[in-house]
């Protein structure tokens, strides 16, 4: 054999070697929306698994460009059901409405129990700056307002909750209506923020950061303050829980001076602290925790048809026979 033909057997051998670290590494990027590669991971390979004998209404259009999409997940036989409108990560250039991390545990867990759960898309850099972004979803959400009805839904029932440059985007609106009622949209009961991308633009450029932030926010302070939701706020809010890592820095810190001018302002506004990295933090609300049951509780704060679905639900497990296995 000569001298490339070994090499190339001890490259092939080391390629196979690494294979299974690469896969681990892109399976578990580390924590933090710089590193997430738009949140599209293993974990969302292949379609979400949904309970059955729910009605899926997808790709509803809130506008002409292809990504101005929402779906809709609703109970076979809702009335007047509070809707949550869910917003995807994905470092303001990736992600999809439809990723499993998104939408999996969120409709298994409050479908069956009464709710409308809604996911969007939203137009993505590097055509559209996350203010404009913040516009999509904000007609998102109008649009479902006066639609409704169509799918037994409340239409002064909505909570908006999003994660990473989602939940950066609801935290916008959030800090200045204004926004959303230039696009048509009506109040909402609250907001939940998963662990935002920023809650302070300009303090997370000013900082060290990483690329995406310079591909999303751009290099003019002045877009910075547009679009930092810190900044924008500047009266009282709707009901709003920042959930944050422990684990990425800079993010509880962000989340509490952002909640602390909150209430300043006499809003309601708490933060939440979660052990959990940046991406479990999305993908395991829903899953039986104290994590959910402590978002379940902000949830059923803000309205009493949230609180009574919630509470019939625990109600009806609690009712259930005991099996021990022997």
């Amino acid at each position: 054999m000569n001298a490339f033909g070994k090499m190339f057997r001890r490259g092939a051998a080391l390629a196979c070697l690494l294979l299974p670290f690469w896969v681990h590494a892109q399976a578990n990027p580390q924590d933090g929306p710089g590193r997430e590669r738009g949140m599209i991971t293993m974990h969302d390979a292949g379609p979400a698994t949904l309970p059955t004998g729910i009605r899926i209404v997808r790709d509803v259009a809130y506008g002409s460009d292809p990504r101005q999409r929402f779906d809709v997940y609703a109970p076979a036989h809702a009335d007047r059901a509070p809707v949550i409108l869910l917003v995807h990560g994905g470092g303001w250039r990736r992600g999809d409405k439809a990723m499993r991390s998104v939408i999996e545990g969120k409709v298994a867990r409050w479908v069956p129990r009464g709710f409308i759960v809604i996911s969007t898309d939203y137009r993505m850099r590097p055509d559209t700056a996350p203010l404009r972004q913040a516009q999509d979803v904000a007609r998102a959400l109008a649009l479902a307002q006066r639609r409704a009805v169509e799918w037994g839904a409340d239409a002064s029932g909505f909570i908006l909750m999003g994660h990473s440059a989602g939940a950066h985007l609801v935290a916008l609106l959030t800090a200045e209506p204004a926004l959303a009622r230039a696009q048509g949209a009506q109040p909402w009961l609250g907001t939940v923020a998963l662990d935002s991308g920023s809650l302070d633009v300009v303090q997370t450029m000013r900082a060290r950061h990483f690329p995406l932030f310079d591909q999303a926010f751009g290099a003019d302070p002045a877009d910075w303050l547009a679009a930092s939701p810190y900044q924008q706020m500047h009266g009282r809010i709707v009901p709003f829980l920042a959930v944050c890592s422990r684990r990425r820095r800079g993010s509880c810190a962000q989340a509490d001076a952002f909640v602390a001018r909150a209430q300043s302002f006499g809003s309601r506004a708490s933060v939440l602290p979660e052990d959990l990295s940046h991406r479990d933090i999305n993908r395991e609300l829903g899953l039986p925790s104290d994590y959910t049951a402590r978002v379940e509780a902000f949830l059923g704060s803000l309205d009493q048809t949230v609180a009574r679905l919630l509470d019939e639900h625990a109600r009806r497990l609690s009712s259930l026979p005991v099996v021990i296995s022997r």
